[in-house]
């Protein structure tokens, strides 16, 4: 069996998904998993989103060490852990599990020809917006060019927001994409008033 057969037959045995695989230098295999997904309409009331904990990413190690080891895979160390903030999605299901987050994504080839009256370079293969679906059902990534504001500066509100523009896609004109990896370092925001709790 091929390290792809045999990590997808291990992790997806132990009821988790398969998200990445990454063979390094110096010997080191890393597995990405995480929890199969179900939409919010499909999951018992009330229960959020599950997340990949430290031990089911020991458990998953635990169980591929002695699948490789059978099937002699030659590897000097594995890692096995969560996708984290800059997971990559690959499938139609990434996709629209991850709608309305921002994104970065990298297309296959330069969006030339159809970049005319569009203001985007024709050079251009990389973007960074919120991801969309569109009335037809294919997808789209939604943007503004404006400069990202510095922290501590102040913007005018006369100022015009930059317009969004706009660009669909689909899968299979894409290099890569990954979910934004954007961090808040703002901390939680303050719980309400008693008196607002109504």
């Amino acid at each position: 069996m091929s390290l792809q057969e045999i990590a997808l037959q291990t992790v997806t045995g132990l009821g988790y998904d398969l998200v990445e695989i990454e063979r390094s230098a110096g010997g080191l295999l890393r597995i990405t998993i995480d929890l199969p997904w179900a939409a919010e309409d499909l999951r018992p009331e009330g229960m959020p989103e599950q997340f990949v904990t430290v031990e089911d990413c020991e458990k998953v190690t635990r169980q591929l060490q002695f699948a490789l080891e059978v099937d002699g895979v030659d590897y000097t160390r594995l890692e096995v852990s969560s996708p984290g903030i800059d997971r990559p999605l690959r499938h139609e299901q990434d996709f629209i599990r991850f709608t309305g987050e921002v994104i970065d994504l990298t297309l296959k080839e330069a969006i030339g020809a159809a970049a005319e009256g569009t203001g985007i370079s024709a050079n251009r293969k990389k973007f960074r917006g919120t991801l969309e679906r569109t009335d037809t059902g294919g997808w789209q990534i939604v943007w503004s060019d404006a400069p990202p504001v510095k922290p501590g500066a102040r913007v005018s509100k006369k100022r015009p927001p930059a317009p969004l523009q706009s660009m669909g896609f689909t899968l299979d004109e894409l290099r890569e994409a990954r979910l934004a990896p954007i961090v808040s370092f703002k901390g939680r925001a303050a719980a309400p008033a008693a008196d607002e709790q109504g």
